[in-house]
């Protein structure tokens, strides 16, 4: 059996970011009833270093409808990642999952020698194949951020478990 690239991409990016949304909730929730403003949650971090929760959210959501674009030979719908909010993310969330949904299979599946060229005409130009790209530097970066921010709820006390990170499959 031979896993297509839509399948290890769109359907993957739409549960983790499904999970992440309900992960985010609970934090909201936490926040709320432990009587914590939202910004101490917002805009935590793991280490000074590193990004704060809405940031890792954002760059979450770019990986997602980045590489679908990508994937589908579409130019990946920008946005100002102004978000300050629970609502703003989850707002974000939405409008990323929509977009998502839009890609089908047909636009994806067949194109695994298709060249993608990330930071094209800079020092940092790559130039990587759709199947390279995804399963090497898509998918790594993505789960890095969903990962990282589930953790900064959970570090801060959000009762979360892997099976909220998981979401439904």
């Amino acid at each position: 059996m031979t896993l297509s690239l839509y399948a290890a991409s769109i359907p993957v990016f739409k549960q983790m970011l499904t999970a992440l949304s309900a992960v985010l909730a609970k934090g909201e929730a936490h926040a709320n009833a432990k009587n914590i403003q939202p910004d101490a949650l917002l805009q935590a971090r793991l280490f000074p270093d590193m990004f704060q929760l809405v940031r890792q959210v954002q760059i979450a959501v770019d990986f997602a409808k980045g590489a679908g674009a990508r994937l589908a030979g579409l130019e990946p719908p920008k946005y100002e990642d102004t978000e300050t909010t629970f609502a703003d993310l989850q707002a974000l969330l939405t409008k990323v999952l929509a977009f998502l949904d839009t890609i089908k299979a047909e636009q994806v599946d067949g194109n695994e020698a298709r060249e993608i060229v990330l930071r094209p005409g800079t020092e940092k130009e790559k130039r990587l194949n759709t199947q390279t790209y995804l399963l090497h530097y898509s998918l790594p970066q993505f789960f890095f951020h969903v990962t990282t921010a589930y953790d900064l709820l959970r570090h801060n006390g959000v009762e979360v478990g892997k099976r909220d990170y998981m979401g439904t499959y």
